[in-house]
């Protein structure tokens, strides 16, 4: 692998939303089997509009889960493809 290839913002940023969709689901499903872990409150806080649990509210979250990663990758891989520039192993 070349430590010197710049990161593509588009996969980085699919894969980020995904995974970050993806745990979304998987956190309400262990949260309707154990109601007692109380994690939808959490939700409550991290994602503007989401109530607990309504159909539009589920796909409010999943939509926002997603643009949580899009953003994370519009601020990580620009940052990343700098550094790496400027102090990446040269070869």
């Amino acid at each position: 692998m070349d430590i010197t290839r710049p990161l593509n913002i588009k996969v980085i940023g699919l894969s980020l939303g995904s995974f970050l969709s993806i745990t979304f689901i998987l956190c309400v499903v262990y949260d309707l089997i154990f109601p007692e872990a109380r994690m939808y409150e959490s939700w409550m806080k991290l994602l503007p509009g989401f109530k607990w649990l309504t159909l539009g509210s589920f796909f409010l979250g999943i939509i926002e889960s997603f643009l949580y990663g899009i953003y994370v990758a519009l601020v990580f891989v620009p940052l990343y493809n700098l550094f790496n520039g400027l102090i990446g192993e040269n070869n």
